[in-house]
């Protein structure tokens, strides 16, 4: 029997209900399409893992982190560079954390994927928004029913010194937190799928970062084909629709196959 795994991509309350603190215009009816597709694919579905952006308060891409000369915090969706804190435009709320801080920064820049961006408080541990939203829930839970199975949940992103977009490891991973570094786990059990179905939130960053840390660390190149981008399941955190489609020419030059829930394995 063919090994189909579904990977499905913070599908998280504050990123796909209308109401969440950071939701992706679409994320609803993504997450709608999907579960659909779950029940529909139940009997043929080997595993599914989901990945939980998992966060404290106290991040560095979160606004009490940093502040002004006159002590204000950041507005979600400021953008800071190592430029602004050297300058003093910005520090940190502790004057302790600057110089790592300004570390952080410096080596985010360096890796050229995103600049640093002050999101909105989310997914914060043990809160409502943290949860899975509750058709993908749902959804999942008949599977593991039917099968007498068990989804692998993923965790990331509780290390609040770096950015952790991608379930593979963070933006600038931290020598002294395994959590931060690669997944080697998840990879290895990927590269013994024959199909992998992905999905979820957002297409521009969490997902499209994971995606693209999985091809890296493929063994082989040619494995990338068995990545299949479920479109009608992603949808761009708004203002970053040019990095969303970037990412799918990118990942398709490469190899990574494209489809729809509907269109999935429907013959």
């Amino acid at each position: 029997m063919q090994k189909l795994h579904l990977v499905i991509i913070d599908p998280q309350n504050d990123f796909c209900d209308r109401s969440g603190s950071l939701h992706v215009p679409g994320a609803d009816q993504d997450m709608d399409r999907l579960a659909v597709m779950i029940r529909r694919l139940a009997g043929k579905l080997s595993d599914i893992h989901i990945t939980l952006d998992s966060h404290r308060k106290v991040d560095i891409s979160h606004p009490l982190w940093w502040r002004d000369a006159a002590g204000a915090h950041p507005a979600p969706f400021s953008v800071i560079t190592a430029a602004d804190v050297a300058a003093g435009k910005w520090t940190t709320w502790l004057p302790s954390t600057r110089a790592r801080s300004l570390d952080y920064l410096k080596e985010l820049e360096r890796r050229g994927r995103y600049p640093h961006v002050v999101w909105p408080e989310h997914c914060l541990i043990g809160d409502e928004g943290h949860n899975v939203f509750p058709h993908i829930s749902e959804a999942v839970h008949e599977w593991e029913a039917s099968r007498f199975a068990m989804a692998d949940f993923v965790t990331k992103g509780s290390n609040p010194w770096t950015e952790h977009f991608s379930a593979v490891q963070a933006e600038v991973p931290d020598p002294t937190d395994p959590s931060t570094q690669v997944n080697a786990g998840l990879i290895a059990t990927l590269q013994s799928a024959d199909v992998v179905l992905l999905a979820g939130e957002a297409l521009s960053h969490c997902l499209a970062n994971t995606v693209r840390d999985i091809a890296d660390c493929f063994a082989d190149p040619a494995t990338i084909s068995k990545l299949v981008l479920l479109t009608d399941a992603a949808s761009p955190v708004t203002g970053f629709e040019a990095q969303a489609d970037a990412f799918v020419r990118e990942l398709t030059a490469r190899g990574m196959k494209t489809a729809t829930t509907t269109d999935i394995l429907a013959a």
